[in-house]
């Protein structure tokens, strides 16, 4: 499970860009399923025929992660850039970034910007050029970069990188995929592109497949963490079983039917209301005439910033619910 969150993390996937991912997704998953396509929006949707050809069932995490696109180069050389995402410029600044076609840099604050007026804006890449015509041989106005990978490792099983939003739900869901031989229902494995500038990948993909039940996979904030929200979310604690959030109020059936699951195996649990943010569960749950839908959140302290923080614990815990939704189903 370990190398494949590595493998997934380490590729470059700013919204917009995501198919150096797509390419591995559907290089490891296309053994387990009947069959793998990227949609003509650049969502990876890997098919797998179920025991109940009558209900169809979608998984969707997505591919994408928050980035920078260029928006001007000055004369010095330095780069003006604009958020790909939700962005925390103080968290994000001070790192190394890349470029998709490998230039690399440094991104800082302008240091002349007043403390109240930080925000992306006030970010400018360095990478090493001596003037804009420098520059312009390695960079150009719509070139994207993220905060270079790297992934520590901490104590009692837990990891902190980058971008685990949402490369932990694409790793868990093939993780998952790979333990079914034969799934409930007809099974729609989606890894999907834009979530992060407003669920754009899972809507024609929802529209498209018309599920039965929807089921999205996501990081979740927790509160056990310095300066957290108040919620009960915390680290160590299991998968949590999404109730609601600010996208959409999660079906009671499905929450009630992840219970089930989650006591019968012996899986460790736990209940989000996530009073800030949406997911993909939205896109399934109003796609054509609806669909009975979830989320499974991995706890994950720091969200959107170069130390998103997990224990596999809690990783371990969502491949095995999530695997139990796909052989037994509702």
């Amino acid at each position: 499970m370990y190398n494949t969150i590595k493998k997934y993390i380490s590729a470059f996937s700013v919204s917009g860009n995501e198919s150096p991912l797509a390419k591995i997704i559907c290089d490891d998953i296309a053994p387990y399923c009947d069959s793998v396509e990227i949609d003509p929006i650049g969502n990876v949707i890997a098919f797998k025929k179920g025991a109940d050809s009558t209900k169809r069932l979608m998984i969707a995490s997505h591919m994408d992660e928050i980035g920078f696109m260029v928006t001007y180069i000055e004369e010095s050389g330095l780069i003006r850039v604009t958020n790909v995402g939700g962005i925390n410029a103080v968290a994000s600044s001070y790192g190394s970034v890349v470029f998709a076609n490998g230039t690399k840099g440094i991104i800082v604050l302008d240091m002349g910007a007043k403390k109240e007026d930080i925000s992306v804006k006030s970010m400018v890449v360095d990478i090493g050029a001596k003037n804009k015509a420098q520059a312009e041989k390695k960079v150009k106005i719509g070139d994207v970069c993220a905060l270079e990978q790297r992934i520590t490792r901490l104590m009692n099983s837990r990891i902190a990188a980058k971008a685990f939003d949402d490369r932990l739900a694409c790793a868990i869901t093939f993780e998952a995929a790979k333990l079914i031989e034969e799934p409930a229902y007809d099974t729609y494995y989606v890894f999907t592109i834009q979530e992060e500038v407003g669920c754009r990948g899972s809507k024609p993909a929802a529209f498209g497949i018309a599920p039965t039940y929807g089921i999205a996979l996501d990081v979740t904030h927790t509160g056990d963490m310095v300066g957290g929200p108040k919620m009960t979310v915390k680290l160590g604690e299991g998968a949590a079983i999404k109730i609601k959030d600010s996208s959409v109020i999660c079906s009671r059936s499905v929450i009630n039917r992840m219970t089930e699951l989650s006591e019968k195996h012996g899986i460790k649990h736990q209940y989000e209301v996530l009073t800030a943010g949406g997911t993909d569960t939205s896109s399934m749950q109003t796609a054509c005439a609806g669909a009975f839908t979830g989320c499974i959140s991995i706890p994950t302290r720091y969200i959107h910033t170069p130390v998103e923080t997990v224990d596999m614990a809690d990783v371990t815990a969502c491949v095995n619910l999530l695997a139990a939704i796909i052989k037994e189903g509702f």
